[in-house]
């Protein structure tokens, strides 16, 4: 099974996306802001990062650019999932490494289709 590390600080989307990543078959880890992501990372790198963008500690952006930083590891696909949806923070996500962008609120059907997108299901 592959494994989706879901970075978000609210416990509610996090909640919500485990119950639909584990309906289409993934395992799943979590991760309460960026550092917490790169900790967890450091652990078991996962096959997909499911990431929110705007979180304490460290946010969504800075977490992806430590990631993408990494050149001694296997790169996971990265899904920004966030409720900035205007075109400069989807270019600057995309840019910054990013492979997909999914706006809140989602549901399953969006999650679905994003992940076969990149190839993940």
């Amino acid at each position: 099974m592959k494994l989706c590390l879901v970075v978000d600080d609210s416990k509610v989307i996090r909640k919500v996306a485990r119950r639909i990543l584990e309906e289409l078959n993934f395992d799943i880890d979590e991760a309460v802001d960026g550092q917490d992501a790169l900790d967890a990372c450091d652990r078991t790198m996962p096959d997909v990062v499911l990431l929110d963008w705007n979180m304490p500690v460290m946010n969504g952006l800075e977490f992806l650019k430590a990631l993408r930083a990494t050149t001694d590891i296997i790169q996971p696909i990265v899904i920004f999932c966030t409720t900035e949806n205007d075109m400069s923070h989807i270019r600057i996500a995309i840019e910054a490494g990013a492979n997909e962008y999914i706006m809140k609120p989602f549901d399953r059907e969006i999650i679905e289709a994003k992940f076969s997108q990149v190839g993940l299901i």
